[in-house]
C-alpha cells in the first residue's frame, strides 16, 4: 500500500471524526513511529515526514558505514554501502529511505488502530479544553442517561454529568428532555474528561437572576449573599447601587413575573429576596421572613443572635426541620437561636423552691428534696408514675403537691406578665417623650432658620443672648422652688 493511499485511508477516518489536517499530520507521525518501534525494537534513529498536500509519507532511516557490523539496526556494512554509494567509507552516515507500505497490511491495519485510539485522545482532549473554559456557565443539553448516582447530558460530543448531589431535590427527569444545567467542573481523568454539571449551586441561581434582571446584569442591583437548600427555599440579600432603583422589587418584577420564571425553573423552590442594610438587626428581622421577630439581642462581636417571638410564630421562625433559621444564618453570617417569647420572659426569673411555696409542708418538700426534686419546674417535669414507685412517697398526696405548685406557677407568670406589661408601657412612655422632644428641636431649629434670614447678624446674636438668659433665670427659679 503506498503511502497516498495510507494516507487517504487515515484522512478519511479523521474526517468523520472532524479533526483537522495539521493534527492528522501529527497522528500520522506518532502512529507510524510506533510500527517502526514494534518491528525494529527503537525509534531513536528514524525520521517520519508527513507532506499531507502531496499525500506522501517518508520514513528515513540513519545508520553508520561500518567495518564491522555489530548492530544491524543502526549499522551497515563498508561493501553494502559501497553497492549503493561507491564513495562511502567507514565512519560515514548512511541514509535508508523506507516504503510505508513495506510494513505490511497487517501492520497498517494495527496502525488504523492506533490511529483511531490517537484520534479519541484528541477528541477528549478537545472536549476538555472546550469545556474547562466554559466552567461557570449556564447550558442547554438533553438528558441522555438516567442512573441511580447522576443523571448524563449530551451537548454536542461532549457528555456531562450531573451527580446525585448537584441535583434538585424531587425533581424528575426523563430521557430525552433538555435541560439547564451549570457547568460546574472539568477534569481530565485516565477514562477521558468529566464535565460535572449542576442545578444546586448557588451559582447557578445567580445566573438565572441575572438572565432573568437586567439590573442585575449590568450591576445596578447586586446579589450580596446566597443560601440555598435546592428544591425547598432559598434566600437572597440584594443591594441596589441607585438609590432610585428598588433591588427587592425589581428582582420580583411586575407581578412577579420575574421571580416566578426563576423560581418555575427550579422546580417551584421558594425564594426569599432580601433588601440588604448594614444595620444587623434590620437585616436578621428581614432575613428570618416569613416570620416576625418580637425581639432581637445581638451580639456583633461573636456574630450571635436571639430572636425572640411570639409562641404561635416559633414553628414558622424555625421552619420545616429548622430551615428558615438555618437559611437565615447562613445568609446574614449570625448565628441566630429562636426563642419563644413565653420561655424568654421565663428566663432570668429566679427558681420556685418547693421550700418557699405556700401550702407545702415541711416534712412534704424535705422528702422530695431526698429524692432530688428542690424547685416546682423539677416537680412538674418528674413522672408521677415514677415518683409513686419510691417507697418514701408513700407519705405524701403526689396529686395535691402538684396542684399546689401549679397555682404557685400560674400566680408567678400572672405577676410577670403585669411587670413585662408595665415596662413597655413606660418604655412606651419615654418614646413618646423622646419623640415630643425632637419635634419640639425641628420646630425650635426652624423657626431659628426662619428669623436668622430676616433678623441682621447683630439681632441675630442679641435674640440668643436672651434666650440664654431667659434659660438661666428658669434653671435658678426651679432651685428657689
Amino acid at each position: 500500500m503506498i503511502s497516498s493511499e495510507i494516507i487517504s485511508a487515515f484522512s478519511a477516518i479523521a474526517k468523520e471524526k472532524n479533526i483537522e489536517r495539521e493534527r492528522l499530520s501529527e497522528i500520522i507521525e506518532n502512529v507510524f513511529t510506533k510500527l517502526i518501534e514494534k518491528k525494529f525494537g527503537e525509534n531513536a534513529n528514524f525520521d517520519v515526514i508527513v507532506n499531507m498536500e502531496k499525500g506522501e509519507i517518508e520514513i528515513y532511516h540513519y545508520r553508520t558505514v561500518v567495518e564491522q557490523v555489530e548492530d544491524e539496526i543502526n549499522e551497515i556494512s563498508v561493501e553494502e554501502a559501497q553497492e549503493i554509494e561507491p564513495d562511502l567509507e567507514a565512519g560515514d552516515p548512511y541514509v535508508d529511505i523506507i516504503d510505508p507500505g513495506a510494513f505490511g497490511r497487517r501492520n497498517i491495519s494495527h496502525a488504523k488502530q492506533i490511529l483511531n485510539q490517537e484520534i479519541i485522545k484528541v477528541e477528549r482532549n478537545a472536549i476538555y479544553e472546550e469545556y474547562k473554559d466554559k466552567v461557570g456557565e449556564v447550558i442547554i443539553g438533553d438528558i441522555h442517561q438516567i442512573r441511580r448516582n447522576a443523571v448524563y447530558i449530551h451537548l454536542g460530543k461532549a457528555e456531562l454529568k450531573m451527580p446525585r448531589s448537584e441535583q434538585i431535590r424531587g425533581e424528575r427527569y426523563r430521557r430525552g428532555d433538555d435541560i439547564k444545567v451549570y457547568i460546574k467542573d472539568a477534569v481530565m481523568t485516565p477514562k477521558g474528561p468529566e464535565i460535572i454539571a449542576s442545578r444546586a449551586d448557588n451559582r447557578f441561581l445567580e445566573i438565572l437572576f441575572e438572565n432573568e434582571v437586567p439590573e442585575i446584569y449590568d450591576q445596578t442591583i447586586e446579589i450580596v449573599k446566597i443560601a440555598r437548600e435546592p428544591g425547598d427555599r432559598s434566600k437572597v440579600i440584594v443591594r441596589s447601587n441607585d438609590k432610585r432603583i428598588d433591588a427587592v422589587g425589581a428582582c420580583v418584577g411586575i407581578k412577579g413575573s420575574r421571580i416566578q420564571a426563576i423560581v418555575r425553573e427550579l422546580n417551584n423552590e421558594k425564594i426569599d429576596v432580601i433588601n440588604a442594610s448594614s444595620h444587623p438587626e434590620i437585616l436578621i428581622t428581614r432575613a428570618l421572613s416569613p416570620a416576625k421577630p418580637y425581639m432581637l439581642e445581638i451580639d456583633e462581636e461573636k456574630k450571635e443572635a436571639l430572636a425572640i417571638f411570639e409562641d404561635d410564630d416559633i414553628s414558622i421562625a424555625i421552619g420545616k426541620g429548622g430551615q428558615n433559621i438555618r437559611l437565615a444564618s447562613e445568609v446574614t453570617g449570625y448565628e441566630i437561636d429562636a426563642q419563644k417569647r413565653s420561655e424568654y420572659e421565663m428566663t432570668g426569673i429566679e427558681q420556685l423552691y418547693l421550700e418557699d411555696i405556700e401550702g407545702i409542708k415541711e416534712h412534704e418538700w424535705k422528702i422530695l428534696n431526698g429524692v432530688g426534686i428542690e424547685t416546682a419546674e423539677e416537680l412538674m417535669d418528674a413522672s408521677r408514675t415514677d415518683l409513686m414507685k419510691i417507697d418514701s412517697m408513700k407519705d405524701i398526696s403526689i396529686q395535691e403537691i402538684e396542684e399546689t405548685v401549679e397555682k404557685a406557677l400560674e400566680e408567678r407568670k400572672a405577676q410577670q406578665e403585669a411587670e413585662v406589661e408595665a415596662a413597655e408601657e413606660e418604655e412606651q412612655e419615654e418614646q413618646e417623650a423622646v419623640d415630643e422632644i425632637e419635634e419640639t428641636d425641628e420646630e425650635q431649629e426652624s423657626d431659628e432658620e426662619e428669623l436668622g434670614e430676616e433678623l441682621s447678624e447683630d439681632e441675630l446674636e442679641d435674640k440668643k443672648k436672651t434666650d440664654q438668659d431667659e434659660e438661666d433665670e428658669a434653671k435658678q427659679l426651679k432651685e428657689v422652688e
